[in-house]
């Protein structure tokens, strides 16, 4: 017979029920409190980081990720799908590289026409990509002179005493800003509309933005000799070795598995458009430069302007046009 001494014992070791739920409130509070604390502190160590990657390289991380993740997927998904997508996409980039970089000359007092800068530089897209090589460089041609009879009229109607000098520096320009931007970008949709162009663009895409990559993280966390200190200080050797190995292997691996070519061609393709990127990047910097400004704009945030993400790009197009018709040829089948 069980002693009711026993029932007392075991009553006595159970929680009772006025104190089991206080009991289990206050676990929650607590597992609560100590995630909010690890998350607090989580936070804080990125926002460390985040503000030391700032202070070195004036762009803020977290935003450069998150716009150039969201510009990657639409480039993707124009060139998986349909090729004018892309074209009305490469359009609109290059008619507000074109608002920018002019903004920028007539900011330093060079006089340069936006009107017809956006039209002539509109009529160069569209040839490349509606029309075919030789009648594009004739369309080139056209637009080239129309604007600098635009800028010659301009000057003779405004009658002021700028030097001669001066209005042949404002015809280069304007010569120069639909060579480099709309002509350039141009060549992008003559490669789109051969075969299998839309993979040659995206790749010679991906190996930019890898060159990019690579050159930032290396340069970021080895760098210590700089390149061009006078052009752009931030930019390193330990960079441009980063930008290498990531444009090389990047283009084997793109040359092997999406275009059919030999791997080797892959070298080939890698290291020209790793040159040419180089190239177009620190050729930004010393008109950027020589202008006196940091960015073409603030339109992106993390990234500066547009024209600032399509400087390694758009001299990218000239080796990936003529690669395409060299390597061809070799394609596996």
């Amino acid at each position: 017979m069980t002693d009711p001494a026993d029932y007392q014992k075991r009553d006595d070791e159970l929680p009772s029920q006025s104190e089991s739920p206080h009991a289990f409130g206050d676990q929650v509070r607590s597992a609560r409190t100590e995630f909010e604390t690890q998350v607090a502190h989580a936070r804080a160590e990125f926002e460390e980081a985040n503000a030391r990657i700032r202070e070195r390289t004036g762009r803020d991380l977290i935003l450069a990720i998150l716009i150039g993740v969201s510009i990657g997927a639409i480039v993707l998904a124009s060139l998986l799908f349909a090729s004018w997508p892309f074209a009305v996409f490469a359009a609109a980039a290059t008619v507000l590289s074109i608002f920018e970089f002019t903004r920028a000359l007539q900011a330093s007092g060079r006089r340069i026409d936006l009107v017809p800068q956006v039209a002539s530089g509109l009529a160069i897209v569209a040839s490349g990509y509606l029309l075919g090589l030789r009648v594009h460089w004739v369309v080139v041609f056209v637009a080239v002179a129309f604007v600098v009879v635009w800028r010659l009229i301009a000057q003779m109607s405004a009658q002021d005493a700028r030097s001669y000098g001066d209005v042949v520096d404002d015809i280069l320009y304007s010569t120069f800003v639909q060579m480099y931007i709309p002509f350039l970008a141009s060549l992008v949709l003559i490669l789109l509309r051969n075969e299998n162009g839309a993979w040659w663009v995206l790749a010679f895409l991906i190996v930019v933005v890898v060159s990019d990559t690579g050159a930032y993280a290396s340069g970021l966390t080895m760098g210590r000799h700089p390149m061009a200190p006078r052009i752009s200080p931030k930019k390193t050797w330990e960079g441009f070795a980063g930008a290498a190995f990531a444009a090389i292997v990047a283009g084997v691996l793109l040359a092997w598995l999406l275009l059919g070519l030999p791997w080797w061609t892959g070298i080939i393709f890698g290291a020209v458009v790793l040159c040419t990127a180089t190239i177009g990047d620190l050729g930004e910097s010393m008109v950027k430069r020589d202008l006196g400004i940091k960015d073409m704009s603030s339109w992106l945030p993390g990234h500066g302007g547009v024209l600032d993400r399509l400087d390694s790009i758009l001299p990218s197009t000239v080796p990936a046009l003529v690669l395409y018709y060299l390597l061809t040829p070799l394609v596996m089948t």
